[in-house]
């Protein structure tokens, strides 16, 4: 099974380097970066790890899609751009698709720098993924392609989409994780406040199963990554 990483991105010179780092260490995968209209130094930095730089329009939704239309690994891996991927990864997936029944997956999270507190949130995290087979993008959730394509892929959401796509996976066949950390930024809480950002993020969900379009949770979504400045 080849595998394609795909990283959407968006103003993440920052963070990105250290993403691709990751990806790229695996020698096989295909890694691709597809950048949203990015004003600092992204495309530069992404074009320093892969040949595989896209252009599309911004939202992780579309962004993704694009990456996944573009791709030939017959295993997408759908990683955040301030996400680190395990050593081993490739190996790591492989293992947790071998079961025929299994379609799609994730990793277990953690968040750094950790504290007492991100520690707990990462445990949530997980357990949700364990007992409701429900993992987050942050989690770089990981699927066969044809049945990526077959469910429908990304939906065109700045938001929710990760969720809406876990969603209609778990009705085509069975997720099972893999047996390693990606470790993704603190940057959120740390910039919002853990307990607010907690209570947002479950507020959304709420809102979401509810009704609420991903365009208007996406309003209340405040944009953190770095060189926002620049903009």
């Amino acid at each position: 099974m080849k595998l394609s990483v795909i990283i959407p991105a968006l103003n993440e010179a920052e963070m990105l380097g250290d993403t691709l780092k990751s990806a790229v260490a695996g020698p096989s995968a295909e890694v691709i970066v597809v950048d949203g209209g990015s004003r600092d130094g992204t495309v530069e930095v992404a074009c320093q790890y892969t040949p595989h730089v896209l252009m599309s329009r911004p939202g992780r939704g579309v962004q993704q899609a694009v990456g996944a239309r573009y791709s030939q690994g017959s295993v997408l891996v759908f990683v955040h751009a301030d996400t680190r991927l395990p050593p081993g990864y490739q190996d790591l997936v492989h293992q947790a698709l071998a079961c025929p029944d299994v379609v799609f997956g994730a990793f277990w999270l953690a968040i750094q720098p950790s504290s007492l507190a991100l520690d707990v949130i990462a445990f949530m995290a997980n357990l949700r993924s364990r007992c409701l087979k429900l993992p987050y993008g942050d989690q770089a959730i990981f699927v066969q392609r044809g049945v990526y394509f077959q469910v429908g892929g990304f939906r065109d959401w700045p938001i929710m989409e990760d969720v809406d796509l876990v969603r209609r996976l778990n009705r085509h066949g069975d997720f099972k994780p893999a047996q390693g950390y990606v470790k993704t930024s603190a940057r959120r809480w740390q910039e919002e406040n853990v307990i607010r950002t907690t209570l947002k993020n479950v507020a959304r969900i709420v809102r979401h199963g509810l009704g609420a379009s991903p365009e208007a949770l996406y309003r209340d979504y405040p944009d953190i990554r770095y060189k926002r400045s620049d903009v």
